[in-house]
């Protein structure tokens, strides 16, 4: 629910036109008792992409909700394991799976509203949870070649990797792509609060696999797992969008030379997004077409999904800021 009123917030920022700021407070506000919710992790992705961009652009006084949410977030953090668990296993069809204590990779982006918590507060403790999920992460979920798993399972008591499988992918050894895309946006949103090398060096990792990778289309745009068998190939817009975001934020970290080569594929991948084939705007509402929430359980198979504009607009906006202040 967080990232229409995210994308509100950017498109204000895109035009100055108070109509959006007005539609964009609007929209965050009735997220307010967001910031209670304990019983899921996606409160990340929920409070950040609202009150977080409406305290950044807007600059409406937010600070005690992002405070909050992260103090519900934490909530969630088991001190056994060093990570935040992202579902509960009690009901629902997580808890046919096995699991006790399961993080998936897309939990990572649920750090950045406990980084600015730390900022806001000065309580350093949501920071050091923030780091202990993203060593965790950065230890267990990654395979040699920087492709990432979806799902692991921890032991809460001693931090044991008790599995690793898959949810959304199409197998448990494949590479899920939305996952792959959440990994390099994660890690570069976690060198940017701590600066730490080893977060640069995952996210340029987990992007080498997708930019190398032989079953990546020509247009960038990748299919919804990159093993996705023949038959089953529909692509991911919203993947793309993330990993184009994420690509013009690691560019501002690394060498010219390097930068060239990220900025270089995040505008191709606009472009692509950006042409007829995937704008949905004679089809639909959304700006995008064509990605994939969760093929497994048959849900928003060639779909146009919020989160796929989000990242699109975040992407376009960087992309200016960038331009403005003469980087590219």
């Amino acid at each position: 629910s967080g990232f229409f009123a995210g994308s509100l917030w950017y498109l204000y920022n895109l035009t100055g036109d108070e109509k959006w700021k007005t539609l964009a407070k609007k929209y965050t506000e009735a997220l307010k008792q967001q910031q209670y919710i304990t019983s899921h992790h996606d409160i990340g992705f929920i409070i950040g992409c609202s009150y977080l961009n409406g305290m950044r652009m807007g600059q409406e006084a937010y600070d005690t909700i992002i405070v909050q949410a992260a103090k519900s977030l934490s909530t969630r953090f088991r001190s056994g394991a060093g990570v935040i668990q992202s579902w509960n296993t009690r009901t629902g069809w997580q808890a046919q799976r096995g699991w006790e204590c399961p993080v998936i990779i897309d939990n990572m982006m649920n750090l950045e509203i406990l980084f600015e918590a730390t900022s806001l507060s000065g309580d350093s403790t949501f920071y050091n949870m923030a780091v202990s999920h993203a060593d965790m992460t950065l230890k267990n979920h990654f395979r040699m070649d920087g492709s990432s798993y979806h799902v692991v399972d921890y032991d809460m008591r001693t931090g044991k990797v008790r599995s690793r499988c898959t949810a959304q992918g199409y197998s448990d050894e494949s590479a899920w792509a939305r996952g792959q895309a959440w990994g390099i946006y994660g890690y570069t949103m976690c060198y940017r609060y701590t600066r730490q090398l080893k977060y640069l060096e995952q996210a340029e990792a987990a992007y080498e696999f997708v930019c190398t990778h032989p079953n990546l289309p020509e247009d960038l745009i990748p299919y919804w797992d990159f093993d996705a068998p023949d038959g089953e190939e529909f692509r991911d817009a919203s993947a793309s969008a993330i990993v184009a975001s994420a690509l013009l934020e690691l560019s501002q970290y690394v060498s010219e030379k390097k930068a060239k080569e990220y900025v270089g594929a995040a505008l191709k991948m606009l472009k692509s997004l950006s042409s007829e084939k995937y704008q949905s705007r004679k089809t639909n509402c959304a700006f995008l077409l064509h990605s994939v929430g969760h093929h497994p359980a048959g849900s928003e198979i060639d779909a146009s999904i919020v989160y796929a504009d989000y990242y699109y607009i975040e992407a376009l906006l960087r992309l200016e800021h960038l331009i403005k202040k003469g980087k590219i």
